[in-house]
């Protein structure tokens, strides 16, 4: 499992977060959530969402992110097809 209590050593820091499709989320960290004990959002500033081709998607100055690994997704309203 990762150690994402490193990310707290990275506030100020423009850093890359990698996936398996070749996307990548690009900007500096502001902060990270909660204030102690294990990382559960990290706080960016200034920062793209890239294609796997390094195209950005989307720019934000002020976004959000769940760095922890997904373990699972499902539909929790809508169809149900």
């Amino acid at each position: 499992m990762p150690d994402y209590g490193k990310l707290r050593d990275m506030i100020s820091h423009r850093i890359t977060f990698d996936y398996d499709t070749g996307a990548r989320v690009v900007g500096y960290v502001a902060a990270c959530k909660p204030a102690t004990g294990p990382v559960q959002v990290v706080v960016m500033s200034r920062t793209d969402i890239l294609d796997a081709n390094g195209r950005v998607l989307e720019h934000h100055e002020a976004f959000s992110l769940v760095p922890n690994l997904l373990v699972a997704f499902r539909l929790t309203e809508g169809p149900s097809g």
